[in-house]
């Protein structure tokens, strides 16, 4: 198996796009949280307002924010232009959220890492609004459930 950002002395490399064709592409991440029973019990309308202020409100704005500087985090990631993302974050049961973040381009290369990129900071500001109530949060999995309009579509 070949990685495709080594080059032939071994080396990094960002890979060339420029001959591969613009596609709409689609990517979904998924970050599952324990916030516990304690955490959950304080939110009222699905929402939790703290001294911080809105804590699922600012975790998808921070996630949004992650989704548009992922080539500025990850070193290999091309720079995009992003049609869209979208965060929802929903309660699951009494301790624990889930998190979903899609993102959507007219591009030359996917955007699963902008994915998981938003999912995992939107999870991490969850998890800083709320460790005054509770530091027994824990990030469970973050993971791509689907990417669509590359060379393989995935739907896990």
């Amino acid at each position: 198996m070949e990685f495709s950002h080594i080059n032939k002395k071994n080396q990094p490399k960002m890979v060339n796009v420029g001959d591969k064709k613009i596609t709409k592409r689609r990517a979904v991440a998924k970050a599952e949280m324990f916030l516990g029973k304690e955490i959950i019990s304080h939110f009222e309308n699905d929402e939790l307002i703290t001294k911080k202020g809105p804590v699922f409100q600012t975790a998808i704005i921070a996630g949004i924010q992650a989704v548009k500087k992922t080539s500025e985090l990850i070193p290999m990631c091309h720079p995009l232009i992003i049609n869209g993302t979208d965060i929802d974050i929903d309660i699951t049961d009494s301790e624990h959220i889930e998190i979903l973040c899609s993102v959507e381009i007219d591009g030359k290369t996917g955007v699963e890492m902008e994915a998981l990129t938003g999912a995992s900071t939107a999870a991490l500001t969850v998890y800083d609004m709320c460790k005054a109530i509770s530091q027994k949060m824990i990030i469970k999995e973050i993971r791509l459930v689907e990417k669509t309009g590359g060379k393989s579509d995935i739907k896990n």
